[in-house]
């Protein structure tokens, strides 16, 4: 199992950050986690494209974690080969209708040559090439989740998210938890800031956590993150 990290920024526009993104490679499945503005080209930089992603994961609709959907369905049609492999895509509350709406802007997007399945996940599992993928409601939208995916080794993404009981239930002793930590310590609503996310962690004990959706009040932290913590970086590459 690993993960590439492709993006751990937010709205606001940053050359050295994407917006929050990030695929899991194993060798039954690969899952990408949103797919916000630029996805499609950041997949590139790795070396994979649309058609070798099996399983897309929206964790919201909000533009910036879902900006380049158009564009990866688009790719899936047009691109140098047209995609036949089936492709699933899984998200909260209203994910059927935020699909179908999608559809009515951008007909273009319609598969022409592969089984498209849209199913919601909350509260339930699913299993994918030997890899098990969970959700649960969390709080920042009412269509939010968080996702833990399950193999040899296992991987929790917090998506966006104030403080969240189910997060904590999901990331229980998860390998690598990828929690969004927007703020070192100004709080905001639906967001979790670093002392925040720090309760969370001590009840889940997660073996490592990566900070990610890093608004740009990280770049004057001062301090220290100490184990399990690290700061995500756009590129950054973890082997499990």
């Amino acid at each position: 199992m690993k993960l590439y990290i492709l993006g751990t920024g937010t709205a606001i526009p940053r050359i050295e950050r994407g917006s929050s993104a990030y695929l899991v490679t194993t060798p039954g499945v690969n899952v990408l986690i949103d797919v916000g503005p630029a996805v499609v080209r950041r997949l590139l930089e790795r070396g994979y494209e649309v058609d070798d992603v099996d399983v897309l994961v929206l964790t919201h609709f909000h533009v910036d974690h879902t900006a380049d959907l158009s564009t990866f369905f688009f790719a899936c049609n047009y691109g140098n080969v047209t995609r036949t492999k089936p492709l699933t895509i899984i998200g909260g509350r209203g994910i059927a209708g935020f699909y179908r709406g999608l559809q009515a802007i951008y007909p273009w997007v319609r598969p022409k040559q592969y089984g498209l399945t849209v199913r919601r996940l909350v509260n339930n599992s699913m299993k994918f090439g030997g890899v098990t993928i969970t959700a649960v409601p969390v709080n920042h939208n009412p269509e939010s989740i968080a996702v833990r995916l399950d193999g040899k080794r296992s991987i929790t993404f917090s998506g966006d998210t104030g403080h969240s009981p189910n997060l904590t239930r999901l990331a229980d002793r998860t390998n690598v938890l990828v929690a969004e930590c927007s703020f070192p310590e100004r709080k905001a609503k639906g967001h979790l800031n670093f002392a925040a996310l720090d309760k969370i962690v001590q009840k889940a004990r997660p073996k490592q956590v990566v900070l990610t959706h890093l608004y740009p009040d990280w770049d004057d932290y001062r301090g220290v993150l100490h184990a399990p913590y690290l700061l995500g970086e756009d590129g950054m590459e973890i082997t499990l």
